[in-house]
């Protein structure tokens, strides 16, 4: 059998320990204060690790961690996950040439695209992603999917309203408006 599990740390007793695991949210958390606190009442640690649904291993680190950290050490860690594809200041140039828009001459598009944006930063910043990875990016940074309907670069809107005016089919259409509104 292993040396004697000691708790060093004296800040609370064992009905302290049950008293905050009451008020604790985190089950994986009050499961540990719980152990401790058997642990603190002279149980045996193979006993108190399972009853608590844990191996005498996993109670003996946790006793380690509660040695060296209190409370604070017995909290469930968030994971750091992966590092982000895009820093801070290359997700505000994205943002900030989405809104821009297209060069038609340079980017060969009038809108863009997500598989446009997704071309764009992998030319920029040599990072390969998905489509629907530009699209989350997209929202992260309040922007939507929704395009708007492209301009061409070079309408002309005096000659689209004299259009209007002189065609046969926009007249009739018009008129036809017209008379269903007097009505």
């Amino acid at each position: 059998m292993g040396a004697k599990l000691g708790i060093t740390r004296t800040d609370y007793t064992s009905a302290e320990l049950r008293a905050l695991s009451a008020k604790c949210g985190d089950g994986a958390e009050v499961r540990r204060m719980l152990a401790l606190a058997l642990v603190l009442d002279g149980r045996p640690r193979g006993e108190a690790a399972a009853l608590n649904g844990m191996d005498r291993q996993t109670l003996c680190d946790w006793v380690h961690r509660y040695n060296s950290s209190g409370l604070e050490g017995l909290k469930t860690r968030k994971s750091p996950g992966k590092a982000p594809r895009l820093t801070e200041a290359q997700k505000a140039e994205l943002r900030a040439f989405v809104i821009e828009g297209p060069d038609p001459a340079i980017n060969k598009v009038v809108r863009w695209r997500c598989v446009d944006v997704r071309a764009e930063v992998a030319r920029r910043w040599s990072v390969q992603v998905h489509e629907s990875t530009i699209g989350k990016w997209l929202c992260d940074l309040g922007l939507t999917r929704l395009q708007p309907r492209p301009v061409h670069p070079k309408k002309v809107p005096e000659a689209e309203a004299t259009f209007k005016k002189t065609s046969p089919a926009w007249s009739a259409r018009r008129s036809r408006a017209l008379t269903q509104a007097d009505r």
